[in-house]
C-alpha cells in the first residue's frame, strides 16, 4: 500500500517543481539582481525536487529496506544542510523574512527528522501501525504542504529595490 503513495507522490513533486519553475522564469527579471530571493527560489525549488526524489528512490526496490533508508538518509541530510543554509543566510529585509526563513529552517528539522527515522527506524516502531515509511510519507506531505506555502507567499512578495 505504501509504494501506492510514493508512486503517486514522485509525479505530484515533480508537477509541483515544473509548476514552481515558471513562477521563477516570471519572476526572474527581479529576482536575479537579489541573491537572498535567488537563495529563497532556490529553498522551495529543494522542497519540491527532494521529496520527488526521495519517493522515486523509495519505489527502486520497494522489498528493500536498506535501499530507502540509505537514499532517503542521504538525500534528507543534503536537504537538511542546504536549507538551513539558506533558512540563515537568505534573509530580505521585509515582514515576511521571519515567516519565511522560520519556515525554511522548519523544513531543514524535518529532513533531519527524515533522516534520523531512516537511519533509526526502531524509534517509530512503538507508534502502532505507524511504520519507518509511513511516518516518512507524513513528514514528506508536510514538506510539500509547506513549500506550497512558502511558494505563494514568495510569488506574490515585493522584491526590496535597495536589496
Amino acid at each position: 500500500m505504501i509504494s501506492g503513495f510514493y508512486q503517486a507522490f514522485a509525479p505530484m513533486s515533480f508537477t509541483l517543481l515544473g509548476l514552481w519553475l515558471i513562477v521563477v522564469q516570471t519572476r526572474h527579471a527581479e529576482w536575479r539582481a537579489n541573491a537572498a530571493q535567488r537563495r529563497r527560489a532556490y529553498a522551495i525549488t529543494l522542497q519540491f525536487a527532494l521529496p520527488g526524489l526521495m519517493s522515486l528512490l523509495a519505489l527502486v526496490d520497494a522489498s528493500s529496506q536498506d535501499v530507502w533508508r540509505v537514499s532517503f538518509a542521504t538525500v534528507a541530510i543534503v536537504g537538511a544542510a542546504a536549507l538551513a543554509g539558506i533558512g540563515r543566510w537568505g534573509r530580505v529585509p521585509t515582514g515576511m523574512n521571519l515567516v519565511v526563513s522560520g519556515a525554511t529552517l522548519g523544513a531543514a528539522v524535518l529532513y533531519a527528522l527524515i533522516a534520523v527515522i531512516a537511519l533509526h527506524p526502531s524509534l517509530v516502531s512503538s507508534l502502532g501501525s505507524l511504520t519507518p515509511l509511513r511516518c516518512e510519507a507524513i513528514l514528506l506531505s508536510i514538506l510539500v504542504f509547506l513549500a506550497v506555502n512558502l511558494a505563494w507567499l514568495l510569488m506574490f512578495e515585493d522584491v526590496p529595490a535597495s536589496a
